[in-house]
């Protein structure tokens, strides 16, 4: 096994989505073993050619039609894994940066909404009815939420102690390192058949791992508004979960707060 593929395996994240984990992800590294030494390619410039791909598949979308649908799910694909190879790219030179990290999260938000918007749109026009577009629109709504409820907990427990991100960091920093790799490279086959069983669970996460495999079937299959409904409907799911989730999260915090500020 060379050392260059197993300094890739090793860029790849130990906590990827569903569909990442074990379908784009090693694609990706696939891919990266070719051109990861080419210095003019940097990651911020796959991240700029994966948004292009995304656009791309878009406007197949928007054109319609059965071949371009195929030809669409090709490219959402396409653009997952250049998604992938960028952070992997960056980790295996050891030149990841916080503005990567930003491009990378705000192209994904981006393409989220394209893809909806654009899959909400086709089936109006296949079914000449306005609920896909509500479907589509309330998804990509709630699934917006999840992620802003997030910082608004962040910003509200910041209030009460400044030192709350930073410990929060530490926090998953340390979780991250506790992930033991329990598949890939230098393991047996039955290592790997039950890592690859016990990562099926997260399909029912609903996160933009799931949501390549969706768009993908539903184009290919041409059942845009089943998949709407699924989307919507998880999406709306998580959205109120996640708010009492994190609402929980504040109260606890503040009361400890309380509590120590009273011991003091």
């Amino acid at each position: 096994m060379s050392e260059k593929l197993t300094r890739l395996w090793a860029a790849k994240s130990k906590n990827d989505e569903w569909w990442s984990s074990f379908v784009t992800s090693p694609l990706a590294i696939a891919a990266n073993y070719v051109v990861v030494d080419i210095k003019w390619l940097t990651p911020n410039l796959i991240t700029l050619f994966s948004s292009i791909t995304a656009i791309a598949s878009v406007v197949f979308i928007i054109v319609g039609g059965q071949v371009n649908f195929i030809v669409a799910a090709v490219l959402i694909h396409l653009s997952h894994i250049l998604d992938c190879m960028d952070g992997q790219m960056a980790r295996y030179r050891g030149i990841s940066s916080k503005l990567g990290s930003f491009l990378d999260k705000i192209t994904d938000q981006m393409h989220v909404f394209l893809w909806f918007g654009a899959i909400g749109y086709a089936a109006y026009v296949q079914s000449q009815n306005v609920l896909p577009v509500f479907l589509a629109f309330a998804g990509v709504a709630f699934y917006s939420l999840r992620g802003y409820v997030k910082y608004v907990t962040v910003y509200t427990l910041m209030g009460e102690d400044k030192e709350y991100l930073e410990k929060s960091l530490r926090e998953i920093s340390d979780l991250e390192k506790k992930i033991e790799e329990t598949a890939g490279l230098g393991h047996g086959i039955r290592a790997n058949l039950r890592w690859l069983m016990g990562e099926q669970r997260k399909i029912f996460f609903f996160n933009e791992g799931v949501f390549i495999f969706m768009l993908s079937l539903a184009l290919i299959l041409n059942a845009l508004v089943p998949m709407l409904w699924i989307f919507a409907g998880s999406q709306i799911f998580y959205g109120f979960f996640r708010c009492l989730q994190r609402g929980r999260q504040i109260h606890i915090n503040l009361h400890h707060q309380i509590l120590s500020t009273t011991e003091k």
